[in-house]
């Protein structure tokens, strides 16, 4: 199972995650909560405080944080992280059955780092993480794409971008999946990271 950089998770929790040590421009002008989204299998919704043991879980993960940094301390995210994590527009909480599985996120890419389809940067960004117990099971592609629908409907007409490590097989399948299509490829933390474009026009979903 793989995920992609998860680039707003650390203001959205309330500590700092370990793929990115900086607080992410706000999506933008959207309405917020949206009603839950329900796939075949799965419901995305907002955070809520019964997810706090499950984010904590996912970002103390060794493997969850493979390629998005390494994992958090367990008793630093204990300390720190909020009543309710991920109160923000763009943070969707995935679940089925009832139980938190993971976790996508949009967020607004910042210019200081490699990758842009605009000569503004600000670029809508795409992550996600799930916990391993859910890896291999198509869940990552269903939910992204319900979030893409949901993105395409709140933000008509714009693209999104995702950055991945290249050493990461299973997100790349997942972007390709979706529909996302190669803009560029560069080194970022020191690896090679695969940077992936898609429109409603032209992706998968």
């Amino acid at each position: 199972m793989g995920h992609a950089r998860i680039v707003g998770a650390s203001g959205a929790l309330g500590f700092l995650c370990p793929v990115s040590l900086r607080r992410m421009a706000h999506l933008g002008p959207v309405a917020w909560p949206p009603h839950p989204i329900k796939t075949q299998r799965l419901v995305l919704r907002e955070s809520e405080a019964r997810d706090r043991a499950g984010l904590i879980e996912l970002f103390s993960s060794p493997e969850a944080g493979t390629y998005v940094g390494g994992a958090q301390s367990r008793e630093e995210l204990e300390r720190t992280a909020p009543e309710t994590p991920g109160q923000r527009a763009g943070f969707f909480v995935v679940e089925v059955d009832g139980a938190m599985i993971g976790m996508i996120t949009f967020d607004r890419r910042d210019a200081e780092h490699p990758g842009h389809i605009s000569p503004d940067a600000g670029e809508a960004e795409l992550g996600y993480m799930f916990l391993p117990h859910a890896w291999g099971r198509g869940y990552a592609t269903e939910a992204c794409a319900a979030a893409l629908q949901w993105f395409t409907g709140a933000l008509p007409g714009e693209p999104v971008v995702l950055c991945t490590q290249t050493a990461n097989g299973p997100s790349m399948r997942v972007a390709a999946k979706l529909g996302f299509t190669e803009a560029a490829r560069f080194e970022e933390y020191g690896a090679e990271q695969w940077f992936g474009v898609w429109s409603a026009a032209t992706g998968a979903t």
